[in-house]
């Protein structure tokens, strides 16, 4: 028999002449996993298929590192495992490391000046489980400076470039989303099949949205922590990105599970929750909150929310509209919130125990820490610790920070009502489709507000989730967000296949980089 990449594949040659296995980088996680265990292929043929396409797309600037050998190391240890019969969960599947997760051995920056040059001696709980299940690394993804951005234009390492373009000709950098747009944008060009995330507020599920890829945040303490460079400890929650549900539900399947190095960890078995997937909806009650639609929603964004409702309803679902009150005040929470942890977090970068040290001449203690913080941490950075530390301040701290976690009591409790009324909610991921690099960059506000449909679930705790619905009149990717109750990953999934199945998402763009 033919081995596939000499029956199916066929070779392009990239601008610097390095020959590219097309389709095997365009099979998904579980197509790779099967394909690999039948023997269709080789996993060293996939890396080597992968590590091509990551050397041709510096242009998108979508790794910080690139670890070829790492890859190849990994798949050659699964070509003998599968000879042995000893094969693993993701055996033969590369993926892309979001460079917030520490790798042992291996550069680990949070796309900070901060961090540059540190190489951890240690390997993250959630990164060692996707290593210890078989999968290589294609390298250490880009993404904003501490998670810390909703376009990856925060990033000390350069901006991350959207694969995507409008239509007509028009060549403007597009944002891959952010804080995970290294990830986004190296999916969604073929550049891994799928990759690690972290959502914060939104950080999995918006760049998503922006991509037309899919991803999930789980729920809060499902993932391990430990490992990851903190930015607000009561948010951070690690998740799986990639281009089909299923390939999300597999890869969180060896992403979660309890780790006592984690305070916040959830002592909780595992659901299966790849071999749970089921796009029959009948029997579960759909909740549209009618907060999420404000006066001047975008035409596009509102039109593929009703195209999702319909989608659902196919899948047998019924439909209710519930009240989400509190949501109005989720932003400005989380903006108080997220700061006050992360000024507090970041404090470890003085330039004695972490990072960089600036030391000037005749320089005292206070004067290393200010001119180390100064030189290492990026604006976009320095505004929120400084936002952070305002709150948190005497004589402020009841007034904002006390009253923030009141309200965001208040959001959680909205959940759980609707949750009275519907097993799962339908929201847009983003008020509208990727918007040029450099749009709002002088605006911060106008940046946070992308953020404005995927904070309430982050600040929840709730596993939210967004897939691919269609493209706007620009040719755009445009997402749809589903969040489910706590723990209940799997019903998210499930309306999230559903959507899938109908949307008949393939969209991809167009090869430039």
């Amino acid at each position: 028999m033919l081995r596939f990449a000499q029956q199916k594949a066929s070779t392009s040659l990239s601008p610097n002449g390095i020959k590219i296995l097309t389709d095997l980088t365009d099979l998904t996680v579980a197509e790779i996993r099967d394909g690999f265990r039948a023997g269709d292929f080789s996993a060293r043929e996939v890396a080597e298929g992968f590590n091509a396409n990551v050397a041709a797309a510096k242009a998108l600037n979508a790794f910080i590192v690139e670890t070829p050998e790492k890859a190849l190391d990994a798949a050659d240890a699964a070509d003998k495992a599968l000879a042995a019969g000893e094969v693993k969960p993701l055996s033969g599947v590369p993926i892309g490391m979001k460079d917030l997760f520490c790798t042992q051995g291996v550069q680990t920056t949070a796309a900070s000046h901060m961090l540059e040059g540190f190489v951890p001696t240690y390997e993250s709980t959630v990164s060692a489980k996707l290593w210890d299940a078989g999968a290589g690394m294609l390298g250490k993804l880009n993404l904003d400076q501490f998670a810390m951005g909703s376009s990856n234009e925060t990033s000390y390492f350069g901006n991350v470039i959207s694969p995507w373009k409008r239509d007509g000709g028009d060549n403007s950098a597009l944002a891959p989303g952010g804080s995970s747009g290294g990830s986004s944008s190296a999916i969604a060009a073929r550049l891994c099949p799928a990759a690690t995330g972290t959502d914060t507020g939104g950080s999995i599920r918006q760049p998503a949205a922006f991509t037309g890829i899919s991803g999930i945040k789980p729920t809060y303490g499902r993932c391990s922590r430990w490992g990851i460079v903190a930015f607000a400890s009561s948010l951070d929650q690690a998740g799986p990105m990639a281009r089909t549900v299923r390939d999300n539900a597999l890869l969180l399947d060896v992403m979660a599970g309890f780790d006592p190095k984690d305070s916040t960890s959830l002592n909780l078995p595992v659901p299966q929750w790849e071999a749970g997937l089921s796009s029959n909806l009948k029997g579960k009650t759909v909740g549209i909150p009618k907060e999420y639609r404000p006066d001047g929603l975008n035409a596009e964004i509102a039109a593929l929310w009703d195209q999702g409702i319909a989608w659902l309803k196919d899948a047998g679902a019924s439909v209710v509209e519930v009240s989400l009150p509190h949501t109005k005040y989720a932003l400005p929470t989380y903006y108080i919130i997220a700061p006050a942890e992360a000024s507090s977090n970041l404090a470890r970068y003085d330039g004695v125990r972490y990072g960089q040290r600036d030391l000037p001449d005749g320089a005292g203690l206070q004067d290393m820490y200010a001119a180390t913080r100064a030189a290492g941490f990026g604006p976009e950075v320095k505004r929120r610790i400084m936002i952070g530390t305002y709150v948190l301040s005497a004589g402020f701290y009841d007034a904002y920070y006390t009253q923030a976690q009141k309200v965001r009591a208040l959001i959680a409790r909205d959940f759980d009502l609707a949750f009275e009324q519907c097993d799962l909610l339908l929201t847009p991921t983003a008020p509208s489709a990727a918007f040029t690099l450099g749009e709002k960059q002088a605006d911060p506000l106008a940046m946070y507000l992308n953020d404005i449909f995927t904070v309430p679930a982050s600040l929840a705790g709730l596993p939210a989730m967004s897939v691919p619905g269609g493209v706007d009149s620009q040719g755009l990717p445009l997402g749809l967000q589903i969040i489910g109750k706590a723990l209940d990953e799997q019903t998210v999934l499930n309306a999230g296949l559903a959507i899938e199945e109908r949307a008949g998402f393939v969209a991809r763009p167009d090869k430039w980089w």
